[in-house]
């Protein structure tokens, strides 16, 4: 790639800053003696803390264990996430941080294709959270870090198998209405060598119903003339996943990685629509049934590797990553319609959506004391994606007779290559900590709409800065405040400019010239704690330009089109408090609350003014240890309304339940209790003086699950050799609160 000479001096300026920085550390700084490795290391001021602890802070991220959530047990990536501060969860797995759905999910440390596309939410909600040990939110994270993600950043940290020897363990629950699922892992440690691996399988089912209230504004008559839509739907299938990876040490300052990875899933499904239309004047004049039997696919298979080589003196190291990812999605619909007016006919549909991304990423990464406690991190990422979308579709009066629909065939290609260079500058002073950082990206995307014959593509470079201080109280406070700018480039689907048929009340087109939402977020929060309690309160705000945001319209004929749009802007702000503390030495809870406020500029879709709005969610979790071998929990969340760009979500929130026995330091049984009360479900209403919308769905997800848990191996002896670095922790000491 060649760039322009402007753009050639912005990459060239951030790696001569890091370049000098890290020559003056070489003549400045001499060689210290070669220390005992402390594990788990991370860029940037960390805050020591006892591993029981359910909630871990450093200068630029929070970490919460799942170790008490029951939900982790029994339940999806999905279910815990519900559970964690700052984060919510819809019912059909999308995730948003404070509101946002912006968000970029990781898995120790690094992305993965399988948070990608319209179907991560399906996989978030078939992943089991058993493999994994905790989250990490950055909701400001450093320029370090890829600044996809307006919302921030959710890292999934995956269980060590620490003990020496063979160790491992083994799990299964079985659930209402056939629900299933079960895993196992397996550690294998050695003085230089560690093989690892897990494997799951999960069975789930659904079952619900939508209903679409619309009233649609007849120009002509001034009345609106409203419709009726009730779908009623059953699915059910199963997903599989495995992990393998080794690390072993050539010497004691040279570590060699690799791993594997690979996901499936496959859902039968089964759904029944009716429709029925009036004309402004009350007189039925569309009314059709239509059965659909569908399947949907994915998988995904990854392979990556790691070279880390710890140089001369505590914390000088350089790494080099590279990884290799393949996502399929495939959905396949077969349709039988009905249709009694404006005239009684019958057809039959074949839908087949089809999806593949080729994805790898290249990473090399250097880290250097500086003089007077200072750190340096600088390093260079290249992201290179590959999507092809494959739709096709046919359509005729009978299952034998069906001929190619050009509203349901096309092809879209989709390459993007980031090229990215990143310095950010740790340094201490007193009890103050200051921790600014850059990032410059070269972006390149190239769009082809194979069947239209409409080609386009543009680049950009843009500069990232962030900047992270901390101020340290006292042993048990302390005050953080950051800033980063951050984007959202548009999905691959976004930028497809064929409109798609999607039934026939839907569909839905995009648009190749969507810029990236550009994101300025600040930051300032307060945290205390003492002993087991700990406390935090966050003031944030977020400034935002060029919203990617769904955008509808009505089609000649009654059926709605669903765009994307780049909104002029929106403002967001609120408090976020977290507190999880003891009230008795057996009794402890978890409270979260946030109240935030959102402004959008929506003139664009029809509104006279900006429209804002307030919302109040929160989660709470009371835990009761009744015994030594018996732990109690009782944890709900609820969502108040949230502001949309042409209306609104009404409220909601869950209930869940949980016991679990410890029968032996080996073995232990679970019984857990989702969505109790069953209250979860999504309302959307879309309020124009066009267009009025009432969309609610009611997903049933209650479910009880009865489980148990089987450790064996490692004879409580800890691992002699050093552990796997999963990529980010808090073992290492730094300017930070500990425990009083």
């Amino acid at each position: 790639m060649t760039f322009p000479p402007r753009r050639a001096a912005l990459l060239a300026a951030t790696g001569l800053a890091a370049i000098s920085a890290s020559a003056h550390a070489q003549t400045a700084t001499p060689s210290a003696p070669a220390k005992k490795e402390q594990p788990n290391q991370v860029q940037g001021v960390t805050v020591t803390a006892p591993s029981a602890q359910d909630i871990k802070t450093s200068i630029d991220r929070r970490s919460y264990s799942l170790g008490k959530d029951l939900q982790a047990t029994t339940g999806s990536v999905a279910d815990v996430l519900r559970n964690v501060p700052s984060v919510q969860v819809d019912v059909q797995g999308n995730v948003s941080l404070r509101g946002d759905s912006n968000v970029t999910i990781m898995i120790d440390g690094k992305p993965s294709g399988m948070f990608k596309g319209e179907n991560r939410g399906q996989v978030l909600q078939q992943i089991p959270a058993s493999q994994f040990e905790r989250v990490e939110v950055m909701t400001n994270p450093s320029a370090a870090f890829s600044p996809e993600g307006t919302a921030g950043i959710i890292n999934l940290i995956t269980k060590q198998q620490r003990g020496v020897g063979t160790t491992g363990s083994v799990r299964a629950n079985v659930g209402t209405e056939g629900r299933k699922n079960g895993s196992v892992t397996l550690a294998r440690n050695t003085k230089r060598l560690t093989l690892s691996g897990d494997a799951g399988w999960r069975r789930d089912k659904a079952k619900g119903e939508i209903t679409d209230d619309r009233q649609r504004l007849d120009t002509a008559s001034g009345q609106y003339a409203t419709s009726r839509q009730k779908i009623g739907f059953a699915s059910h299938g199963q997903s599989h996943n495995a992990r393998g990876g080794v690390d072993y040490d050539l010497d004691k300052q040279t570590r060699l990685s690799a791993e594997v990875r690979y996901n499936d899933m496959e859902f039968d499904s089964k759904a029944g629509a009716t429709y029925q239309g009036l004309d402004p004047a009350g007189k039925p004049s569309v009314a059709y049934t239509r059965l659909v039997d569908g399947v949907m696919k994915r998988s995904v298979a990854g392979v990556s590797g790691d070279l880390r080589r710890k140089l001369s003196g505590d914390e000088h190291e350089f790494t080099l990553h590279a990884s290799l990812e393949r996502t399929r999605d495939r959905q396949i619909n077969d349709a039988d319609g009905f249709n009694q007016l404006p005239t009684a006919s019958t057809y039959v549909e074949h839908v087949s959506i089809g999806d593949e991304l080729v994805q790898g990423r290249l990473k090399a990464e250097y880290k250097r004391p500086l003089p007077g406690g200072a750190k340096l991190v600088a390093g260079y990422e290249l992201q290179v994606d590959d999507n092809d979308y494959d739709n096709f579709g046919a359509r005729g009066p009978t299952s034998g007779s069906l001929t190619v629909d050009p509203s349901l065939t096309n092809q879209f290609k989709y390459d993007q290559t980031v090229h990215a260079l990143y310095v950010t500058y740790n340094r201490p002073m007193g009890d103050w900590t200051v921790m600014p950082g850059l990032r410059v990206e070269e972006v390149k995307i190239d769009t082809n709409q194979v069947t239209s014959n409409l080609k386009d593509g543009y680049d950009y470079l843009r500069a990232y800065p962030s900047l992270h201080v901390q101020y340290k109280v006292d042993d048990g406070r302390q005050v953080n405040a950051s800033y980063s700018r951050r984007i959202q480039r548009p999905t691959p689907g976004d930028l497809n400019p064929y409109r798609i048929y999607q039934d026939p009340y839907n569909y839905r087109q995009g648009d190749p010239r969507l810029k990236p939402q550009t994101t300025d977020s600040f930051e300032v929060a307060y945290q205390m704690r003492k002993g087991f309690n700990y406390y935090l309160g966050t003031l944030y705000w977020r400034e935002a330009r060029d919203g990617v945001t769904d955008v509808l319209r009505e089609l000649p004929g009654g059926a709605l089109l669903t765009t994307k749009a780049n909104l002029a802007k929106s403002r967001s702000g609120g408090l976020e408090l977290v507190a999880n503390a003891r009230i008795t030495p057996k009794v402890s809870y978890t409270i979260s609350g946030n109240t935030a406020w959102t402004e959008i500029g929506a003139t664009d879709l029809g509104f006279p003014d900006k429209r804002s709005a307030w919302t109040v969610s929160g989660y709470a979790a009371l835990n009761v240890q009744a015994t030594p071998k018996d732990f109690v929990q009782v944890s709900g969340f609820a969502i108040g309304k949230r502001l949309t760009p042409q209306g609104y979500r009404e409220p909601t929130g869950m209930l869940n339940l949980g016991y679990r026995h410890k029968f032996n330091d080996r073995l232990s049984g679970v019984v857990t209790v989702q969505d109790a009360l069953k209250t979860f479900g999504d309302k959307l209403v879309i309020n124009t003086a066009a267009l009025k919308d009432r969309r609610t769905m009611d997903l049933d997800l209650r479910a009880i699950f009865v489980g148990f848990t089987y450790g064996f191996g490692g004879n409580g002896v800890p691992n002699p050799r050093r552990p796997r670095e999963p990529a980010f922790d808090f073992g290492t000491p730094g300017g930070g609160v500990g425990p009083m």
